[in-house]
């Protein structure tokens, strides 16, 4: 994290939210590289193969999509929208976290447009399955049951 805000109270409050390092500003290029290069070496974490809530599964490396034994067709949106709740199950994740992860954060839009294609998932995951695997938390986001509803 680099922020300009450099008491220690700050600090601590970044790392317990999930922050790797902070850097404050103004900051060192120097300092900044060197941060850079321990987190590389520290490697990211790894990825499942395939993403799986119940019997819900989804393989980014195919693209494919199945409740069970049935295919469920996606478009690129909703692939990439399934695909970042699937890589949080049992988490509350925000219509900004999703707009900013799903859909290009220079473009124009508003966020309603999560909402408005959190329904046409429901209309292809959860519907025609009678389930219920995305809800919604009022005032707060989505959250994918990790038992696939």
């Amino acid at each position: 994290m680099l922020s300009a805000k450099d008491g220690e109270y700050d600090q601590a409050d970044a790392l317990d939210l999930g922050a790797d390092d902070y850097l404050t500003k103004p900051f060192s290029y120097v300092v900044l590289l060197a941060r850079l290069r321990a987190l590389v070496r520290r490697g990211a974490r790894p990825r499942p193969a395939r993403l799986q809530a119940g019997d819900l599964v989804l393989d980014p490396a195919t693209r494919e999509v199945r409740r069970g034994d049935v295919p469920v067709e996606l478009t690129a949106r909703e692939f990439a929208l399934l695909a970042h709740l699937m890589r949080h199950p049992g988490e509350v994740v925000s219509k900004a976290e999703i707009f900013d992860s799903v859909w290009d954060a220079n473009g124009d839009g508003a966020l309603n447009v999560v909402e408005v294609y959190v329904g046409y998932l429901r209309r292809k995951i959860d519907v025609p399955f009678g389930r219920h695997a995305l809800g919604t938390v009022r005032g707060a986001g989505y959250v994918l049951d990790p038992d696939g509803g």
